[in-house]
Parts: structure tokens; C-alpha cells; sequence
């Protein structure tokens, strides 16, 4: 206890083996609803630190309030008219709301109000004792918990994530009365199954990390676990002269299935390095959850490093079971690979016909028909390495095509679902096909999700391209577009990812020309608004992309919606076009007469959206004010060069030039009167208007950014 009125509190939660993949995020969850919860009580307190392993979930709270305080209360009772008769005696109204306060009529108070006088009781209401408290608090945050499915156990009705086996509640050094999942609570923790398996028990909160690194053979710190995982896993394989292969998620996943974690390094025959490294990695690391090493020149050694929850009395047995259990599987991936050789991929691609795509739209084999005929016109229209020809080009598409998914026929693919695409580029390596061919198939799956990489290769790019637009045409063809949460065919993912590969590409594609391209060939008669919609979707996704901030170089929030629609109402048909306007838009907000030029295109669409006159002609001999010669002179000089910025798609040329008409738009709007009763002379202005106006929608409509 620090002081008088606070203590600190422990809560642990004792189970049997958590979901490794979801104990990060339960550690969190449980810690930030216990910790809301005590806030929403009013309870303060000092610092806190959660704990979890496989075994269990905790929390420290430090320095907790050991009652709540007295807090001020005011309640309205009824109207004063309605509070008494008219002789003035209560009515029962005022004494049920009297006794509801534990007081009597002649202790309430009289307010008056806009809306009449009310009776109104103020008191004072002494806060409960925290010990009381925190039952149902703890109880509140495991009930909130993320558990997609939570299960029964024994013969109670509690339910959680798996089994509740012990309850530690600890409030300085008083045991908290509380009665959890099923479990009584008590002042003693659990160690190591096997190493520590009898209670622990604790005479304080703060000495519970200590007691079980000190006496419970656990690391109940997560991070401290993990660090621990990294720091003996990277020095064991510095013991066998390499590098251990630490990827974060597995490394995290070993970290949540230990407690006591302790590095042992085991080997595997030589022969097994022949394989591609890929399929050594995945089923050492996915499979087994072991960690592979490196030699110094970057070649897999063989050997790997196991993480096992205990320091056995004889290590060396327990690395020969490991080496056991991994020999048969690298056998297999042996096996694997000898069989898929004896077939070449081109052999396997009438095999496709068999595996279908979507019952409406054919089989793999037909879509990879479709997908080639995209792309073979995809390549008419992007540039290309100047290394090879156009015609060699698209024959390279065509090729990578019909074989990009024949892979999904080998056994290993079968075995290693993740190595599709890359298992694909060493068979076609092995067949013999040009690597151009054996990248793109590869490539095909990037990006795989946000912020993945992308296709490297030009061959790739245009294949992951014609894939995604033949899925999205024809997903949508058959009616089954995403709705709400649902997108079983990964129709988001695919269009962020056309977009990104060709923004951040840099490839300039008309979209929805390719997007007619693939609609028509489509099985069945697609409407005839089918690439509208499909366009309209993906573009969609451009929203996102820009206002969170996964666009290169611009952070969350730079972008503001109005800017992205003041873009997307000139309808740019290319991706990068329109990444390229909103660029521009971007940096002309960031010049001096962005907010005054803004302000007039909104006027101007005003001005024009409710005038009569349809005239485009501006007539000089018709100004009356030098404002309006100003402003025409000033408009016919940028327009002599406006033609040719916006050709280059020089867009932030085209928009720092108008940026120069602010002084002479400003005076024009100061000194004319443009709605004039004359006809001529307002036709006349009018026009001229309409002229400015189309300068700056070349580029993105302003009147649609706010000041």
C-alpha cells in the first residue's frame, strides 16, 4: 500500500492453452475494458501493466482508490403545480419523489425555470468501496472480450475462450471476495505446468511478476518473452556459423505458446537444400514453427532452431524428437517436388478445364482465356522495356496467361497453398520459359494486401492487371458485388490493387476502356451500364486511398474530401491522371491565391448555374469596364499556352499560371456588375465567365473546396 486510500490491485485469469494467434490482442482488450471500467466507476489510479501467456491473462493496476468518493447528486422532482394541492399540502407526487430521496417534502428545494418551478433535491451520495466494485468490473471486461466463439466446460454455465481454471484477485493485501467464471478468487497464482505446478501464493500485487520468473518457471511480460525468444534463437544460430530467419508473426506466435521459453538448434540432411528455399522456409517456420538459418552469403544452412517451453534434463532428446518430426516432412516436399517436375506446366494447363472459377463464369481455363485477351490489349497501350519489342511483348503476356494458374495443380501448391505463384516460377524456370514468363506468374498475387509490394516486372504489372479486371467484370457480371461487410471474392482488395499498381506504377491506362474490354467478354449478355459500375467501384476505393493516407507521400488527412471531389467530377479515366490532377490541386491550395480563386469558381458556378444565356463568343467592343478588358486580356494570354500544359499533363503548370488571374477576377467582381439588365452586355460577361471557368475545370472543378 503507497498510502492511505489506495492499494494496488491484481486480477489474473487462469486457462487452459489460449489461441496463440489472439493472445496479443486479448492481453490488450482485457487490460483496456478493466481499465475503462474502473474509470467509469470513478475510481483513480496509477500506473498499470497487463501480462499474458498461454496460461493465462492479468492486470496491475497500481496505487488503485480504495473507495469512490463523495460525489454531489441533484435529481428534478415534479412541477411545483403538480407537487401540491391548492391548499398547499403535497401531493403524492412530491411524496414519492421525497421518499425516493430518503428525505422529507419540507427538504426539497424550489427552482424556477423557462418552463415553470420544480421541485428539486440535493444531497450528497459516499462512494462504495472499491473491493465491492471490481467483481463485476473484471466480470464486464472478460464478457467484452473479442471471442468469436466462446465454449462451456464442467457442468456450470460460464463461458469464455477456453476453461477457467484458477481466479487471482488481490487488493493490497486483502483477497477480493469474488466469484468468476466459475472460479472462487484467491490471493495465489500457477506456475509453469510442469515446472511449477503447485499455487503460489502472493502476500502483495507488485510481487507477482517476480514470484513466477523468480519461483513459477513463467515470463508473464509478453515483450519481455518475445525479447527473450529473438535475443537465444539469435545466438544459437551463431553458435552453428548463420542467422536465424526471425519473421515477426512467427516469432510472436512462438512467444504466446511458451511460457518458459528456452532455444534449442536441430538439423536436417543436406539432400533437403536442393528444394527451393521457399518450401524449406514454410514448412520449417509455418509448419513447425521453427526458425531456419542462414549461412553469411544468404543460402539456408541446415539447420533450424526450435523454441521449447521448458529447460528438459536432456536437451539432446528433446532435439532428436524435433529433428524426427521435421525429416518426414521435408521428405514429402521431396517428394513433391520429383513428382511435379515430371510435367511440365504447359502439360498441366488443360487440366484447368476441370477446376472451376465461379459456376457462371467457366472454368480457370476460361478465365485465363480472358485474362490473356486482356492483356494482350493492355500492352497496345502502356510503354515496355525498350529491350524487347511490342510483338514480343504481348506474346510474353499472352504465355504468362494460360499458365499463371497451372501451379494450383502441383502437389506442392496443394501441400503449400501460400507458395502459389512462387512455385509457379520455379516450375517455369525448370520448363524451360523465358524468366520474363516465370516472374509475371510470380507477380500475378502482388500486392497481396495494403502495403504490399508490387509487381516489379513489366510483364508482371499487365498480367496482375488483366487478372483483377477479368475477376472484378465478371464477379459483378453474375451479380455478386460486395454488400456491407461481405466481400468473399476479395473484389476491394483487387481494385486497390489496380489502382495502386497503376498510380504508384506510374502507368497511364484508360480503365474503363479495359473495363469494356473485359465486360464483353463475359459469358452471357453483361448490361450495358456493367462497366460504369464496375469503374464507379473501383475508383471508389480512391477515396480511402487518399483521405487515410496509404497514397505515397501523403499522410492521413492531408488530402481533404472536397479536394478528391473537386477531381473526381472531371471524371479522369486514368488512375494516374487523376492522381496527377490531385497533385496539382494540392499544390495550387498551398499558393497565396488559392482560398480568393476557390472562392471566385464557386461564385462563377453559381452565377452561371443560374443564368440564361448559353453564349460561349466573348465580344471585346462590348465592355464598358476597364475590370472586364482586364480580366479577357488576361485570360486570352494564359490560353495560348493552356492547350499545351494541359496535353503534357503538366497540371500544376496549368494551375500556378491561373494562379496569376486572381488580381484581375478580384477587381473584375469588385467593378462589374455582372447580372446586368442589360441583355447584351450581361450575355457578353456571361460568357467571358464561362470561359475562366472551363481554364480551371481542365484541371478539377474549385468551386467545390470550401474556404
Amino acid at each position: 500500500m503507497v498510502n492511505a486510500g489506495t492499494a494496488d490491485f491484481l486480477v489474473e485469469i487462469g486457462t487452459e492453452e489460449l489461441p496463440p494467434k489472439a493472445l496479443p490482442r486479448l492481453e490488450a482488450a482485457f487490460a483496456d475494458a478493466a481499465i475503462e471500467g474502473i474509470r467509469a466507476a470513478g475510481l483513480a489510479h496509477g500506473e498499470t501493466q497487463s501480462f499474458a501467456t498461454p496460461r493465462r491473462l492479468a492486470l496491475l493496476v497500481r496505487d488503485l482508490q480504495l473507495e469512490q468518493p463523495t460525489r454531489e447528486i441533484e435529481k428534478r422532482g415534479p412541477p411545483v403545480k403538480v407537487a401540491f394541492a391548492d391548499d398547499g399540502t403535497p401531493t403524492r407526487a412530491a411524496e414519492a419523489f421525497a421518499q425516493g430521496c430518503g428525505v422529507s417534502v419540507a427538504d426539497l428545494e424550489r427552482h424556477s425555470t423557462p418552463k415553470g418551478e420544480w421541485l428539486y433535491y440535493r444531497g450528497t451520495e459516499a462512494g462504495q468501496p472499491s473491493a465491492g466494485l471490481l467483481p463485476e468490473i473484471v466480470s464486464q471486461a472478460l464478457a467484452r472480450l473479442p471471442i468469436p466463439k466462446r465454449m462451456r466446460w464442467g457442468a456450470g454455465d460460464a463461458e469464455f475462450v477456453r476453461p477457467v481454471h484458477w481466479l487471482t484477485m488481490l487488493l493490497g493485501d486483502t483477497t477480493v471476495d469474488a466469484q468468476i467464471m466459475g472460479q472462487t478468487a484467491t490471493a495465489a497464482t500457477r506456475g509453469h505446468r510442469f515446472l511449477s505446478p503447485e499455487p503460489l501464493p502472493l502476500q502483495q500485487p507488485g510481487d507477482y511478476q517476480a514470484a513466477l520468473e523468480t519461483h513459477g518457471h513463467v515470463l508473464p511480460v509478453f515483450a519481455a518473452r518475445r525479447d527473450r525468444i529473438l535475443a537465444d534463437a539469435a545466438a544459437a544460430a551463431v553458435a552453428v556459423g548463420g542467422t536465424a530467419v526471425l519473421n515477426p508473426d512467427v516469432v510472436d506466435e512462438v512467444t504466446a505458446l511458451v511460457e518458459w521459453p528456452v532455444a534449442l538448434t536441430g538439423r536436417f540432411d543436406e539432400e533437403f537444400l536442393e528444394l527451393p528455399e521457399e518450401v524449406l522456409i514454410s514448412t520449417l517456420q509455418d509448419h513447425q514453427r521453427y526458425f531456419p538459418v542462414r549461412a553469411k552469403d544468404g543460402k539456408l544452412l541446415p539447420h533450424f532452431i526450435t523454441i521449447s517451453n521448458l529447460a528438459s534434463l536432456d536437451p539432446e532428446q528433446v532435439q532428436t524428437g524435433n529433428e524426427r518430426v521435421v525429416r518426414p516432412r521435408l521428405a514429402d516436399a521431396a517428394f513433391f517436388w520429383q513428382q511435379d517436375c515430371k510435367l511440365s506446366l504447359s502439360e498441366r494447363r488443360d487440366a484447368l478445364q476441370d477446376v472451376v472459377f465461379e459456376k457462371d463464369l467457366g472454368s480457370v481455363f476460361d478465365k485465363s482465356a480472358r485474362v490473356a485477351s486482356i492483356g494482350h490489349e493492355i500492352t497496345a497501350e502502356l510503354q515496355h522495356d525498350a529491350h524487347f519489342d511490342q510483338t514480343v511483348f504481348q506474346q510474353w503476356v499472352v504465355r504468362a496467361a494460360h499458365l499463371a494458374k497451372t501451379d494450383l495443380l502441383t502437389a506442392m501448391v496443394g501441400e503449400f497453398p501460400d507458395l502459389q505463384g512462387r512455385m509457379g516460377y520455379y516450375y517455369a524456370i525448370q520448363d524451360g520459359e523465358e524468366k520474363a514468363v516465370a516472374r509475371a506468374i510470380e507477380e500475378q498475387y502482388l500486392p497481396r494486401h495494403a502495403g504490399d509490394e508490387l509487381p516489379a516486372s513489366p510483364v508482371g504489372r499487365v498480367l496482375a492487371l488483366a487478372d483483377r479486371l477479368d475477376t472484378l467484370a465478371g464477379i459483378f457480371s453474375v451479380g455478386k458485388r460486395p454488400t456491407g461487410s461481405k466481400d468473399p471474392y476479395g473484389l476491394r482488395r483487387a481494385a486497390l490493387g489496380v489502382l495502386r499498381i497503376l498510380i504508384e506504377g506510374r502507368l497511364d491506362l484508360d480503365l474503363h476502356q479495359h473495363l469494356v474490354r473485359a465486360v464483353s467478354l463475359q459469358p452471357g449478355q453483361p448490361a450495358a451500364e456493367l462497366p460504369d459500375e464496375v469503374f464507379a467501384f473501383i475508383i471508389d476505393r480512391l477515396r480511402p486511398y487518399y483521405l487515410d493516407g496509404l497514397a505515397p507521400g501523403l499522410a492521413a488527412g492531408e488530402v481533404a474530401a472536397e479536394t478528391f471531389e473537386a477531381v473526381r467530377s472531371r471524371s479522369p479515366t486514368s488512375p494516374l491522371d487523376f492522381h496527377q490532377r490531385l497533385e496539382a490541386v494540392q499544390g495550387f491550395l498551398r499558393l497565396p491565391a488559392a482560398e480568393s480563386l476557390a472562392q471566385a469558381n464557386k461564385r462563377i458556378a453559381n452565377i452561371l448555374r443560374d443564368a440564361d444565356e448559353s453564349a460561349t463568343t466573348v465580344d471585346p467592343d462590348l465592355f464598358e469596364a476597364d475590370e472586364e478588358r482586364a480580366l479577357h486580356a488576361a485570360v486570352t494570354r494564359l490560353a495560348s499556352a493552356h492547350g499545351d500544359r494541359l496535353a503534357q499533363r503538366d497540371y500544376a503548370a496549368v494551375l500556378t499560371a491561373l494562379a496569376e488571374l486572381r488580381e484581375p477576377v478580384d477587381d473584375f467582381f469588385e467593378g462589374v456588375m455582372v447580372m446586368t439588365d442589360d441583355a447584351s452586355l450581361r450575355a457578353n460577361r456571361v460568357a467571358l465567365l464561362r470561359q475562366l471557368r472551363h481554364l480551371f475545370l481542365d484541371v478539377a472543378d474549385l468551386s467545390l473546396i470550401p474556404a
